[in-house]
């Protein structure tokens, strides 16, 4: 895969820290979605082991597991006991985990015990697009790497030397400046549920469809892909109330709506983006999928209509 090249800062000074032997031994990698923070978290892994390769007998990768949403103590138990083994090669180990922020409750105390005594020669990378769902403890014993989201430009460039031709335009439109996200996807059939579930919303917004018939249609194919695309849809709105065209990293509610004839207002937007990733998160657990996307556009209808009916008076 091409050097994504706007890491190219990120990656000189993590160069730099490690040949003057001051690589940090925990590391938070706090990404815009898509932005390449597995990408990062991999390379600085092939930094300090001199590999070349995606695997190493002193690099230990820490993912949910099948189909769970969640790292669980039992993962970060047995990181723990290979990080204090002795390296194979009698240089560093390196320890990732993404995404962090799925990271238990129970599995997050037992990482804390290996960040505030970790062993000699370790490296320990947390992957994140919301940190704030890590506890304060972790945060404060990692030094953050941001990365936004690049350009329009760069992003496209990338994905054309990656990918080859395509529509990528329109699928950064949709999946939001995600270009690692993006090039996993098939450009075209993304570019199509995009476009369908972008007119959904409208519909739903302006209550001119049926919550009940919408969610069955989505929930029987590619749902994952059509939660991203609400999930998007709505941060646009967010950020657009901030008056600013940057991809936010990482979005906290607040209070009050800024321009009055928004169709939703900043609060009523941010609890609907939390119930859009709440399912995500809950997408492999029994869960009513169907009944869950309804109770959310039927929320979205009610606002749009509320909102409405408040710039009528």
């Amino acid at each position: 895969m091409t050097v994504p090249p706007w890491l190219a800062k990120e990656m000189a000074a993590l160069r730099a820290a490690y040949e003057a032997d001051r690589m940090p031994h925990a590391l938070l990698i706090h990404e815009a979605p898509g932005a390449g923070g597995e990408w990062l978290a991999n390379w600085i892994a092939q930094l300090v082991l001199k590999t070349d390769r995606n695997q190493h007998p002193d690099w230990i990768s820490v993912r949910p597991i099948e189909d769970s949403r969640q790292i669980r103590i039992e993962q970060v138990r047995e990181l723990a006991q290979e990080l204090a083994l002795t390296s194979h090669q009698g240089g560093y180990k390196v320890g990732v985990l993404s995404p962090a922020d799925v990271l238990n409750r129970f599995a997050a105390n037992a990482l804390l015990k290996t960040l505030e005594e970790p062993p000699r020669h370790t490296v320990l990378i947390l992957v994140a697009t919301q940190p704030s769902r890590l506890p304060a403890t972790i945060l404060s014993r990692c030094q953050r790497v941001r990365l936004a989201a690049p350009s329009r430009t760069e992003a496209v460039a990338w994905l054309e030397s990656t990918r080859g031709k395509a529509d990528w335009e329109a699928v950064l439109d949709i999946l939001g400046d995600a270009p690692m996200l993006a090039a996993e996807s098939d450009a075209s059939a993304v570019a199509q549920i995009g476009a369908e579930v972008r007119r959904g919303l409208e519909q739903a917004a302006a209550g001119t469809s049926d919550p009940v018939t919408t969610a069955e249609q989505w929930s029987r194919a590619e749902l994952p892909l059509r939660l991203t695309c609400f999930e998007n849809w709505l941060t646009e709105r967010i950020r657009g109330q901030f008056g600013t065209k940057g991809f936010l990293t990482e979005v906290g509610a607040v209070t009050y709506l800024q321009p009055p004839e928004t169709v939703l207002n900043i609060r009523q937007l941010f609890e609907l983006l939390d119930g859009v990733r709440d399912l995500k998160s809950a997408l492999e657990t029994p869960i009513n999928r169907g009944l869950a996307l309804e109770s959310l556009l039927r929320h979205l209808a009610s606002r749009g209509r509320t909102d409405a009916v408040s710039r009528a008076r």
